[in-house]
């Protein structure tokens, strides 16, 4: 059976964000239209439909990991290279409200929960959120494996 690992991670996240624009509990803020998604970036995403792909690809990087994971850590991840004129690039974050409502939506989805393991807090998977992914795999693409 095919899983996360086996399908393109691209094809796989623009899936999801069909299958969570379903979802009654997944709506876009109306305060989302107007913002940036990190301080690198100079103007609000083009597609109208972004938050549902930032969503998929926040779960679909939370059953990947399969640990807690923060705000701060995704805040990284979803971070970028700012141009700054003549000055050296430098890294900045990505917008952290965004991450913390996507991660409630989610929660409130019931496909991940708060966790602790040791010193590391977070959110993690759960079998719902795994479920979800797992047979969105099954229904929309073949055994192949990725090349």
């Amino acid at each position: 059976m095919a899983n996360v690992f086996d399908v393109k991670a691209n094809e796989l996240i623009e899936k999801a964000a069909e299958e969570l624009k379903k979802i009654e509990l997944m709506k876009m803020p109306e305060w989302a239209k107007f913002v940036k998604t990190s301080t690198a970036r100079e103007r609000p995403p083009i597609k109208q439909d972004w938050w549902y792909t930032r969503a998929a690809s926040i779960l679909r990087k939370l059953y990947v990991l399969d640990k807690p994971i923060g705000t701060n850590k995704l805040k990284s991840y979803y971070g970028g290279r700012k141009n700054r004129g003549h000055k050296p690039e430098k890294f900045f974050k990505g917008s952290g409200k965004i991450i913390r409502v996507i991660l409630q939506q989610l929660e409130k989805a019931e496909f991940i929960k708060k966790t602790e393991r040791g010193v590391h807090k977070g959110r993690i998977i759960t079998k719902k959120g795994k479920s979800f992914l797992d047979k969105l795999i099954k229904n929309s693409f073949s055994l192949e494996k990725k090349t």
